[in-house]
């Protein structure tokens, strides 16, 4: 499924224009960007949590030679009790 197969869903389920769907879904997302970028956590019930990771310094072989791999953040999704059961099925 792409964004735009997305769009087409919730405007018709949610009797909106394309344009309005499309606006929604946008907002959603980059609320959730956002919310990351600040390094908060984002609960959805019955979906799951969108979290950020912290990652340490580590040294890492690169074409036959050592690099340094900074300290950086990395976001995560862990997927709730509810969508673990129903993907399961």
């Amino acid at each position: 499924m792409t964004k735009k197969d997305l769009v087409e869903i919730v405007a018709r389920k949610a009797h909106l224009t394309k344009k309005a769907a499309t606006e929604s879904i946008e907002t959603f997302l980059l609320e959730i960007q956002r919310a990351l970028i600040k390094g908060e956590k984002i609960v959805i019930s019955g979906f799951g949590t969108f979290s950020v990771d912290q990652r340490a310094k580590k040294k890492m072989f690169l074409r036959g030679r050592e690099e340094d791999v900074p300290p950086h953040r990395l976001p995560r999704f862990h997927p709730g009790k509810t969508l673990k059961r129903l993907v399961k099925k």
